[in-house]
């Protein structure tokens, strides 16, 4: 689930940053703004904006404004023109910017001076912040930012922003708006001219030798290695998820576990004592016990992208995914997805070909998202032993890998139909991209990541899934057991009865009452399954189900249920957040409920099939 939707109304002087992708734009965002930042979306439209407060040196508070990477102010794509849109002052409810800072890579100054040149056509005031002027160094590229300043017209501010130099500089030049320069724009046309003659002028058009990055890209970038490198990293991230995950995973089953019991001697048998116990601490505690494999998931994931790999493996992956009638650009959408098809599903808004765009939308939520991760290592660590196989490869990890590896299949296999029954699926689009230089992935940045991510889930779990396990705690209690009756009171109660109902849906690809009941919540968020599960059971077989979730449906279910489960979650769109956002993106119901229509019955197909197979090979 991606960060709540503020609307951040605008009052008091904007300060909008614009820069080309990977100039580490949003890395001095980030520095200039601290904790003092907001995640919202544009007005009508669904690009995610970030803004924060700024304290001048002298006490002067801004507001800041991250617009989207752009490479020109003719734009191709809905993020794009969002940053026209702002700076061109046609953005619904935003003004005009009172200042712009124009963040140039010191590494690649010829292509983000076109940039410059086009922004100070615009005729706002400017200043420059001439960013990894550290790298540019290690490069021998020195810039003379006096002499850069008089060209341009424009004050010049070296930056290295990813360790906070040259921020205290900044901050002082916006406090003094006389400096703020308008100079003369260059006539549309004639950047060529004009951009040869500020690189001559710094001595900087000479051609430039070999960098290290492209030393290491002679072998991540190999038509052989590369795809067996991208490959074991994959699966290393996955071994990592369970292996690393175990003893705080331990820690936090302990402390609800105790939890649960102090509840349970203090408060007196009855209602409130079930509310407490069988709904809030079984429920959330049984969600919350996976927030150490989640982050573990994202800590190699920002990784990946702080390093500058990630563009490397959408290049890797361009040939395998245009055979499927895609371009490596879907790629970036597609692996946001493995954290939330919603983010995933905006960051489509950057693939200029309506045709790819689409087809990447009806596929995303078939990537694995954080949300599956409760439910597959639940199911995971119930049915599959804790082995370590030749290598020193976990067996759970493994497992895990597969399912990650089945959703991708399963959304190359759709993509793929969809390129055999469209003539433009059959068109060649080549892939154009920028590489960015590798970076030694900063901590600071590492940590804010985890954190935001953290803060996610655990207003996740204080929010929807505190609600919804509250109301099926409601819905399991009452009306109450009658007199004479012999089994558990949630047998009789409101969700039992519709868990009944359901089940005789369900029953087909091997789900009982439980499980049907627990799938209606988690089609809210899919990890309230897991939250569902443990209100269900605990109230159905006492206080002990309650911290033994795990073992309980071990004993319980059968391992052809188990696997017609995780072929459920594999394709079925358990999320209404997710519906809600391909409704706004396409503008119409007919998309979303194309994808709700094929999704759904490829989960039954896929539950039908892996349950009835399973019984063939295993019995029960």
């Amino acid at each position: 689930m991606r960060e709540a939707v503020v609307h951040i109304h605008p009052a008091g002087p904007l300060l909008a940053l614009v820069g080309n992708p990977n100039c580490g734009k949003t890395a001095l965002f980030n520095r200039l703004t601290g904790s003092r930042q907001k995640v919202a979306n544009y007005a009508g439209v669904t690009v995610e904006r970030k803004e924060g407060k700024l304290k001048t040196a002298a006490g002067k508070l801004l507001r800041v404004l991250d617009l989207p990477g752009t490479y020109s102010l003719y734009p191709r794509s809905p993020d794009e023109r969002v940053t026209v849109d702002v700076l061109a002052g046609r953005a619904t409810g935003e003004k005009r910017p009172d200042l712009i800072v124009c963040v140039l890579d010191a590494t690649n100054l010829r292509r983000n001076l076109r940039l410059f040149l086009s922004v100070q056509r615009q005729g706002l005031p400017c200043v420059v912040a001439l960013n990894m002027a550290d790298l540019a160094k290690r490069r021998g590229i020195e810039v003379d930012t006096a002499k850069m300043s008089e060209l341009l017209g424009v004050p010049v501010i070296r930056t290295v922003a990813t360790d906070g130099d040259g921020l205290d500089e900044l901050r002082a030049v916006l406090d003094q708006p006389d400096l703020w320069a308008t100079a003369t724009p260059v006539p549309e046309g004639e950047d060529t001219a004009r951009i040869n003659h500020i690189l001559k002028e710094l001595h900087l058009d000479g051609l430039q030798g070999e960098l290290p990055s492209d030393k290491v890209d002679r072998v991540v970038l190999h038509p052989v290695l590369g795809p067996i490198i991208l490959a074991v990293l994959l699966f290393f991230l996955f071994q990592a998820v369970f292996a690393w995950a175990e003893v705080p995973k331990e820690w936090i089953e302990a402390g609800t576990a105790w939890l649960g019991e102090q509840a349970g001697a203090l408060l007196p048998e009855g209602h409130l004592r079930s509310l407490v116990v069988d709904g809030l601490i079984a429920g959330v505690g049984g969600v919350l016990v996976f927030l150490p494999q989640i982050l573990i998931l994202f800590f190699f994931i920002l990784i990946l992208e702080e390093s500058g790999y990630l563009p490397r493996a959408a290049f890797l992956l361009d040939r395998i995914m245009g055979s499927v009638g895609l371009s490596g650009r879907s790629f970036i959408p597609l692996l946001s997805s493995f954290a939330c098809a919603i983010p995933g599903i905006m960051a489509t808004r950057s693939i200029a070909n309506a045709r790819d765009r689409l087809v990447t939308i009806l596929i995303a939520p078939l990537m694995t998202c954080s949300a599956r991760l409760p439910v597959y290592a639940l199911l995971i660590g119930a049915f599959i032993p804790q082995r370590t196989l030749w290598g020193g490869i976990e067996l759970q990890g493994l497992v895990l890998f597969v399912l990650y590896f089945a959703g991708i299949l399963a959304a190359m296999g759709v993509a793929w139909l969809m390129k055999r029954f469209t003539d433009a699926g059959r068109q060649v689009r080549p892939l154009m991209m920028e590489l960015p230089s590798y970076h030694w992935p900063h901590a600071r940045n590492i940590a804010i990541g985890l954190w935001q991510r953290a803060e996610i889930f655990l207003k996740r779990v204080g929010g929807i899934i505190l609600a919804l396990t509250l109301l099926l705690w409601l819905l399991s209690t009452f009306p109450g057991a009658p007199e004479g009756a012999t089994g558990p009171a949630i047998q009789y109660s409101f969700a039992g009865y519709l868990g009944r109902g359901l089940a005789w849906i369900f029953e087909p690809i091997g789900f009982n009452w439980q499980i049907s009941l627990a799938l209606v919540p988690g089609m809210a968020a899919r990890e309230i399954v897991v939250s569902a599960l443990g209100t269900v059971y605990s109230l159905s077989g006492g206080d002990d189900a309650a911290q033994a979730l795990t073992p309980l449906i071990a004993s319980t279910w059968g391992l052809p249920t188990a696997f017609s489960l995780l072929a459920w979650f594999i394709f079925a769109p358990q999320c209404l957040s997710t519906i809600a956002a391909v409704k706004r993106e396409t503008g119409g119901y007919k998309i979303p409920a194309i994808m709700l229509a094929y999704l759904f019955a490829l989960a039954y197909g896929a539950s039908y099939a892996t349950f009835h197979i399973a019984r063939w090979i295993v019995g029960g």
